[in-house]
């Protein structure tokens, strides 16, 4: 009895053992086989990976080219770096500039907020410049990534060719084509002006001014120079339209009200003894149309760095 009972725990210890060296060689069989898998499967793990940076990078070329293509011709954003256009616009404010609000034979109307380049008209010629440095700043200018030139300024727009614009009435307001203008985006406390002025606006220039009149250097500072204090209007990029950035800001820029009432300048009755003003005054006229000289001690417009200026 004892006999049997021994030779079955042997029995049973030997097929244990023999279990176990036959599950290890089975084990070691599979991990001989994976192995090659594995080391197969890495080579084509890291090429999936580089092909997908290849990708990302493709892409981001790709959009990188659409932004920069958006933002030259449909949608420019803009840094407002200073508070000439409060309260409309706010220091630190980015608006969304529509370039294409104006190149199919529309032009800028009255009480439009535009961005301008002041070259010859704000400012003097720029000194020669690198191309390619000129080139690669202006292309990060557009796609947002560095401020916009120097040169760039946003101002509401007062009066367009063929405007006689004067200020300032019994009222203290200003005056386009005979018919006062109710301000009402100007700045709290602020005149409409506190420099007088009388000047007929010539054909193709655009008379521009800032929406916190004490604050803004604008055409009426130019009055003197050469242009005087007029915007050609092929020097306008776009109308302001968004506010995009900060996200508590974020507006659409409604027309404003303010000049519905105005006629156009073949319509306008004269002011003023001797008022003629069917013919534009031509640029850096000394005296304006309609007798007033002008404004002495008015300083030159000195632009600040980075953005569209004030």
């Amino acid at each position: 009895m004892d006999t049997e009972a021994r030779q079955t725990e042997r029995d049973r210890s030997s097929a244990s053992h023999d279990g176990t060296e036959e599950g290890s060689r089975f084990a070691c069989s599979l991990r001989s086989l994976r192995s090659p898998r594995s080391s197969r499967r890495l080579p084509g793990v890291s090429g999936l990976s580089g092909l997908s940076w290849g990708r990302v990078g493709l892409l981001g070329l790709a959009c990188g080219v659409f932004a920069l293509l958006l933002s030259n011709f449909v949608v420019q954003p803009f840094l407002i770096p200073s508070g000439s256009m409060e309260p409309t616009l706010q220091v630190g404010d980015r608006v969304l500039v529509n370039k294409v609000a104006y190149r199919f034979g529309t032009a800028p109307e009255r009480g439009d907020v535009v961005v301008f380049d002041g070259t010859g008209s704000f400012v003097q010629e720029p000194t020669g410049e690198n191309p390619v440095t000129g080139l690669l700043h202006g292309a990060a200018a557009a796609l947002g990534l560095a401020e916009p030139a120097e040169t760039d300024f946003v101002k509401r727009v007062v009066g367009v060719g063929g405007d006689r614009v004067v200020c300032c009435d019994k009222g203290g307001r200003v005056e386009v084509n005979g018919r006062a203008v109710d301000e009402r985006y100007l700045y709290a406390g602020d005149a409409p002006s506190s420099v007088p002025f009388d000047i007929v606006v010539p054909r193709g220039t655009l008379w521009v001014m800032g929406d916190h009149r004490s604050n803004s250097r604008d055409s009426r500072d130019h009055l003197g120079d050469p242009g005087g204090g007029m915007v050609p209007v092929d020097k306008v990029i776009g109308r302001a339209d968004w506010i995009g950035w900060p996200l508590g800001r974020w507006a659409a820029l409604e027309p404003t009200e303010a000049f519905q009432g105005v006629r156009g300048p073949g319509d306008a009755e004269p002011t003023g003894a001797g008022a003629d003003y069917g013919d534009a005054a031509a640029p850096g006229d000394e005296a304006a149309p309609g007798g007033k000289e002008t404004p002495g001690g008015m300083e030159t417009e000195t632009p600040v760095p980075g953005g569209v200026h004030g």
